[in-house]
């Protein structure tokens, strides 16, 4: 039978402190180099707003007629201008306050400029009287 030669073992402390080593380097590189941005876009999230303000306003009974908030400020011109206000307020409070909006019909707009340069939400609404588009962005 033939004699193995010794073999060397590493010692427990040593296993140990390679260890800890490894794990503060972890935990260093997590700090310096972050995690990848968690949740919802905010492109998505803006959608989500912009879908919610117009189903809520689709789904509204109008205030003079028509069949829908949305359906009677797009029927019509003179409609339009009658529910205006109201539908700016409306939208105003349907929206967190650190929410912008535009809201464009076939007869007009309401809400404020719309920006080019930051993310928006949007979301259409298909009337008779013609498509209604909602567009949200952070203020």
């Amino acid at each position: 039978m033939r004699e193995q030669p010794p073999r060397g073992q590493v010692s427990l402390p040593a296993v140990e402190a390679a260890v800890g080593v490894l794990f503060v380097v972890a935990v260093a590189a997590a700090f310096a180099f972050g995690s990848p941005a968690g949740g919802v876009p905010r492109d998505a999230q803006l959608d989500a707003y912009a879908s919610d303000a117009a189903t809520v306003l689709a789904n509204e009974p109008p205030q003079h007629g028509d069949s829908t908030r949305l359906a009677e400020v797009a029927a019509s011109e003179d409609a339009f201008d009658r529910e205006a206000d109201a539908l700016e307020r409306r939208v105003d409070r349907i929206l967190p306050d650190n929410l912008l909006f535009r809201v464009a019909t076939p007869h007009g707009t309401v809400g404020y400029a719309r920006p080019s340069t930051v993310p928006t939400g949007v979301a259409t609404v298909p009337t008779g009287g013609g498509t209604v588009t909602v567009w949200v962005w952070y203020a």
